[in-house]
């Protein structure tokens, strides 16, 4: 297993970082999915890539909540002692990388997910509907919603100018 694991992660760290928008964040989250890959057992009847995909994406579902959380904390100085840090940090400079990932950020989770998994880890539209747990023809109007919002924020008519 570990060896299917290891062909695996290429494609697990590019929808990591699709659900992250951050390197550092989806080198977490694929940490975080191959610790539990090798600590749960596998059920008989579950193939590999699915199973892996779903727990990336329970893991990343799990830490956004966690971050709520401590976020709502935050926001209560009587509960951090009026310390509030921003861990977050743009972590590519490129231009194309900026605006696409500008443009990833304004899709729903439900449509970032659909891109990453068919557009970028080229999966069928069947393996997508399994591994997120809903009808095939969810995953279709989820990805028709979803390329249209990237075509329009990416389209040059939307670039602003600078005059």
């Amino acid at each position: 297993m570990q060896q299917e694991i290891t062909e695996l992660l290429p494609g697990l760290r590019k929808f990591a970082y699709s659900l992250t928008g951050s390197v550092a964040d989806a080198d977490d989250l694929l940490q975080n999915t191959v610790e539990r890959l090798l600590t749960r057992e596998r059920p008989d009847d579950v193939d590999l890539t699915k199973w892996a995909f779903r727990i990336c994406r329970n893991v990343w579902i799990d830490e956004c909540r966690a971050r709520k959380v401590r976020r709502e904390a935050a926001n209560q100085p009587e509960l951090t002692d009026g310390l509030v840090t921003n861990g977050e940090h743009q972590t590519t400079k490129e231009i194309e990388w900026n605006r696409v990932d500008s443009a990833m950020s304004q899709l729903s989770e439900d449509q970032r997910q659909i891109i990453s998994l068919v557009a970028i880890q080229g999966m069928p539209y069947k393996t997508v509907a399994e591994i997120l747990d809903v009808p095939k023809g969810t995953v279709m109007s989820r990805l028709a919603r979803a390329r249209a919002a990237l075509h329009e924020a990416l389209s040059p008519a939307t670039l602003r100018t600078d005059s």
